[in-house]
């Protein structure tokens, strides 16, 4: 591609670069960048004095930019339907993709990467992986920043693009909140916040809670719970928080016949938590925090199950560098006393 100042004589066809003015004696008020120069408009042109202008000149072999983001957009996403995502129509170097389901967004970040270094005129920007994304929400954008690029170059980038970006929508519908009471509260039922904010959590994955649970906290009873749970998942709220791998809930997951995947992890709030199994059911024993609707550690565990994925002991260890999230109001300890 050629670019600079081109005569008003051998602009026919090429990309005018910036927006202009034009004069009283031409027929139009203004040229838009962008626009592709034909007669009409060189005569306004030079009715406005303007006998030069700067723009782009498509070589053999180039793509235009519009295109070029839709060949790549098409590449990233070729089966729309499986993965879950919505590609716009191309404009100004622009394709979006939308999420056509609620879920997470799983990336191969190597291979984004390795398609934005291919050429700095494509440029592709997601969310980050694993985010939480609405239907609807836009996931990625493809930007051709010049006006084209050579096919050569768009073939490179096509052929290690396909399905490096999809949506997983919600692998479950329904799950069990199972909240434990102390002897210290005498019994006393939890307040509704815990509930809620769960609900809140799950209603953005279009699934709903059972009916609730409530059980003493000691590990026969709250195993009893655990086994008779009806939802696909199991969540555990717990009256007292839960301070070793064999405090009450990990144990009573035991008791159950399930296993404990891992207690404790590398985000704050959220260190408390603890994941595991029962058959083919997940296990979350939630952290304290949870009961507040602001992010957390179990935000991210949560989602991750909500969209079928595995999350492992090793998955909520790399969870750690980006852990450290906004402080919440209802934290007993704040970490700024703390520090002091």
């Amino acid at each position: 591609m050629k670019f600079g100042y081109v005569a008003l004589a051998d602009a026919e066809g090429a990309i005018l670069a910036h927006s202009l003015d034009l004069g009283p004696k031409a027929s139009a008020k203004r040229i838009a960048k962008g626009t592709v120069l034909g007669a009409a408009h060189l005569a306004d042109l030079a009715a406005s004095g303007i006998m030069q202008v700067v723009a782009a000149s498509l070589e053999a072999g180039d793509l235009g930019e519009d295109a070029t983001a839709l060949r790549l957009a098409q590449a990233l996403v070729p089966d729309p339907e499986a993965q879950c995502i919505r590609i716009t129509g191309a404009g100004a170097g622009r394709v979006n993709l939308y999420a056509a389901s609620c879920g997470i967004v799983k990336l191969d970040a190597a291979r984004i990467h390795a398609l934005n270094a291919i050429d700095p005129m494509i440029s592709v920007a997601t969310v980050a992986d694993h985010a939480r994304v609405d239907e609807g929400g836009m996931i990625a954008t493809i930007k051709i920043i010049a006006y084209a690029v050579p096919e050569t170059k768009v073939q490179q980038a096509e052929a290690g693009a396909a399905g490096a970006i999809r949506v997983l929508p919600p692998y479950y519908s329904t799950a069990t909140l199972i909240e434990t009471v102390t002897q210290e509260t005498g019994g006393a039922e939890p307040s509704d916040k815990g509930r809620a904010a769960t609900a809140g959590r799950l209603a953005r994955f279009n699934a709903s809670l059972t009916a609730r649970v409530i059980t003493a906290h000691r590990e026969a009873p709250l195993a009893e719970a655990i086994k008779a749970a009806t939802g696909e998942m199991i969540l555990i709220l717990t009256g007292s928080a839960t301070s070793d791998a064999y405090d009450v809930a990990p144990q009573a997951l035991r008791m159950a016949g399930g296993e404990v995947i891992r207690f404790g992890m590398p985000v704050d709030p959220g260190n408390l938590l603890f994941v595991g199994r029962l058959g083919e059911k997940p296990v979350i024993g939630l952290p304290g925090c949870a009961r507040s609707i602001a992010l957390n550690g179990a935000d991210w565990v949560l989602e991750r199950l909500m969209g079928g994925l595995c999350v492992g002991s090793a998955d909520i260890a790399m969870m750690g560098v980006g852990g450290l999230l906004k402080e919440i109001p209802t934290r007993p300890r704040p970490r700024r006393d703390a520090d002091a």
